[in-house]
């Protein structure tokens, strides 16, 4: 597939980055020659706007089957993919910053207006990134937590810690509940698929894949974590923190927002009626002590600022308490160092935005649920063809890191082992190592 990707931009980089490999990518920005990170990658550059006729025919338009407007600026990516319609009638994805303007682009009212010049797909990365905190904090304990197939299907990730009735443990001598894999163990920052007699370390993070009650009981058994949340303070109010402090009230959470913006402070404790909305900063130490913010279940550092989420987190914890802290990180690059210093869930806006983007290069009935680990592993679905004979899990031999998670057959979902018999039509859940994803999709293409 031939992409053209507006937007030299970190975001740009991390798209162009994961689809270079597969589909031919162009890239357009208002620069001279490309920031020097692309250098690395095989593809094509055109200096120029994405809303310029000119440079959008330079850029063999025409020749193109999708076009992501993904630059700093709203009204730039809005304007593009306006104009590359007018030019020829490919799918446009646009990726927005602001609440209002992706109000505005989805509002059903819009719906009413439908033309050629709409735009296909808007991303608002904030927006994804409120829906994986809050689907976080929903399983204590957990540092991830994807849902399949409406819920019937779990994502489990957890950090094993000093006394878990897992450590030192071989893979095959642990009891779990009935409908419960392990998929994946991160371990030295490294992904891996374990067999039978991987021994299961203090601090690795393991992924278990499995129905939805499965995966409850193992956090009731396991994990010790039947309790519910019942408190949570979140450190910045803007988008995020907004959303969040509404679907947590929703839930029945007591929330405590710390924003420095007494204008936004006074919007916030207009719009949120069962939120404590404190003015003040999220680094003053006097403030987290003086509010007990340390006696909290769950305290989640979502500024707009990289550095002031670390550094909030780390007063956290100097607090002494033992509660989860989720900090969210737009720069990939400092990901690993905020896991380094001990923050237990790192979260991105990014990285939610780009499994939403990797969905729509897809190859048909192959979809990208999850990435996990920052990308170095990825949950597929895919479909099996019509012509696909019934086999036994246990005969198909993946010459890849790759392991069957789930299989969802109409209704029903099964937990496979061995002898489980697949079926055409059915629909696998696949954990695999991102290097391998692309061939475990062609294996099972029609």
């Amino acid at each position: 597939m031939d992409l053209l990707i507006y937007g030299a931009t970190e975001l740009g980089y991390m798209v162009a980055q994961r689809l270079y490999q597969e589909h031919s990518v162009t890239i357009i920005d208002d620069l001279e020659r490309l920031p020097e990170r692309f250098n690395s990658l095989d593809l094509s550059f055109v200096s120029g706007s994405g809303a310029d006729v000119d440079a959008l025919e330079q850029a063999r338009l025409d020749n193109c089957e999708l076009f992501i407007a993904c630059s700093d600026l709203d009204e730039a990516n809005i304007v593009a993919c306006w104009t590359v319609k007018k030019i020829v009638d490919i799918e446009t994805i646009c990726f927005v910053r602001t609440m209002e303007l992706y109000n505005n682009l989805v509002s059903p009212k819009q719906n009413r207006y439908q033309t050629r010049y709409d735009i296909d797909t808007v991303i608002w990365p904030e927006q994804l990134l409120t829906q994986d905190i809050f689907r976080i904090i929903s399983v204590p304990d957990a540092i991830d937590v994807e849902y399949f197939v409406e819920g019937r299907a779990k994502l489990f990730e957890y950090r094993l810690k000093e006394g878990s009735k897992l450590c030192d443990k071989r893979v095959m001598d642990c009891s779990f509940p009935h409908n419960v894999l392990i998929v994946g163990i991160t371990r030295d920052q490294n992904l891996f698929i374990p067999d039978g007699s991987t021994v299961i370390q203090q601090e690795d993070k393991v992924i278990f894949m499995g129905t939805g009650r499965a995966l409850d009981k193992l956090a009731a058994s396991i994990f010790q974590s039947a309790s519910s949340m019942r408190s949570a303070v979140l450190i910045g109010g803007g988008s995020v923190g907004f959303m969040l402090a509404s679907q947590l009230e929703q839930a029945g959470i007591r929330v405590k927002l710390i924003e420095q913006d007494k204008n936004r402070c006074l919007y916030l404790a207009d719009k949120l009626q069962n939120s404590l909305i404190l003015h003040g900063d999220g680094t003053d130490l006097e403030l987290l002590e003086g509010e007990s913010i340390g006696e909290t279940d769950v305290i989640v550092c979502v500024t707009n600022n990289d550095e002031k989420n670390l550094l909030c987190s780390l007063l956290v914890k100097q607090l002494g308490t033992d509660r989860r802290i989720i900090t969210r990180v737009s720069d990939a690059r400092t990901a690993q160092l905020f896991e380094k210093v001990g923050i237990d869930v790192i979260v991105s806006p990014r990285e939610s935005a780009l499994t939403e983007l990797l969905n729509r290069v897809q190859a048909r009935d192959v979809d990208i649920l999850a990435l996990v680990e920052g990308g170095q592993g990825e949950v597929l679905r895919v479909t099996l063809p019509e012509d696909f004979p019934a086999t036994k899990v246990m005969d198909i031999h993946f010459q890849e890191q790759a392991i069957i998670g789930i299989v969802a057959r109409g209704r029903r979902i099964i937990i496979p082992y061995g002898e489980t018999l697949l079926k055409a039509g059915d629909q696998l859940k696949i954990f695999t190592m991102a290097e391998d994803a692309e061939a475990v999709k062609n294996r099972f293409a029609v």
